[in-house]
């Protein structure tokens, strides 16, 4: 005997009790969620399958979505931790997102994908998802069923926070932009003699070459120090030379430059710890590399 059709909860096509049902979930998220940042990743470099990264990744959009925190108690995850590779952040939580939502906001995915990043303005932070669950509790899986190829309303994305690593995150959203633009690591460019001052207020582009669009290197204006005539840069394209100027695209400002530090300290809202100058300071004191004890003095 075939099922019934009038209590039947997994029909093929999709019923009308059916929609309503996902649209009271879409008018509930809309009450109790809060509006995130969706920002896809993009790649500037050939993924490796083998390894699986893309170590050249950019952040160039941010879609406003609302989402439902479901950890409302607070961060879930390990915590903080001290490691063998030092202090490790691993906050973790699950946000849920519509699927009807999420198609029309971000129409060209098919869904959210692993690897994405998800910023969070109630904290101020950003988070990577680890895993879309799809059937799960958490996602009312098999709630009046959905029709096939359909069977549940929401996606539950699993985050856990964001640990930097230099990647290019420039969507055209102040607040996201600047959150993570005091994160970069600088370049400092000591400068000679020039005119004009560079324009540290909106985020100036320097560039060294005929023109912007031609230019060898460029780079965005963190701190312009006049009177030390140093300028740190951040979000560096190419090797800056010292043997051309320094132009500055809105200020017109032009210095002659004479040395490059890119080892600047790394200290960021991401790894407290991480600092390539003060290792390298530390190791010179312990590593003596001469050809006869490359490991210390006698």
């Amino acid at each position: 005997m075939p099922t019934n059709p009038y209590f039947n909860f997994f029909p093929v096509q999709v019923t009308s009790e059916q929609l309503l049902v996902e649209d009271l979930v879409i008018e509930s998220l809309g009450m109790h969620g809060m509006d995130v940042y969706y920002l896809p990743r993009e790649s500037r470099d050939q993924i490796d399958r083998l390894m699986g990264e893309d170590q050249l990744k950019t952040f160039s959009q941010a879609y406003i979505i609302e989402m439902y925190l479901e950890n409302v108690m607070g961060m879930e995850g390990e915590g903080d931790l001290i490691s063998r590779f030092g202090l490790e952040i691993r906050d973790e939580m699950t946000l849920l997102v519509s699927r009807r939502r999420f198609n029309f906001a971000l129409p060209q995915l098919i869904r959210p994908r692993e690897g994405d990043l998800i910023y969070i303005p109630l904290v101020q932070n950003f988070f990577e998802i680890m895993h879309v669950e799809h059937e799960n509790s958490q996602a009312m899986f098999y709630t009046l069923g959905r029709g096939r190829g359909g069977n549940v309303y929401v996606y539950a994305l699993r985050l856990k926070q964001f640990v930097f690593s230099n990647e290019q995150i420039q969507t055209g959203v102040d607040e996201v932009d600047q959150q993570i633009f005091e994160s970069y690591q600088l370049t400092n460019l000591v400068l000679t003699s020039g005119t004009g001052s560079f324009d540290v207020a909106n985020n100036e582009i320097v560039y060294q070459g005929a023109s912007l669009a031609t230019a060898n290197a460029f780079g965005t204006v963190h701190t312009w120090d006049s009177g030390n005539t140093t300028l740190s840069i951040a979000l560096v394209n190419g090797l800056f030379s010292n043997t051309a100027d320094v132009i500055g695209a809105n200020s017109g400002a032009v210095w002659a430059m004479a040395t490059v530090d890119t080892d600047t300290p790394l200290d960021n809202q991401f790894e407290d710890i991480v600092d390539n100058k003060t290792i390298e300071t530390e190791s010179n004191q312990l590593l003596d590399f001469d050809e006869q004890n490359p490991f210390g003095t006698p």
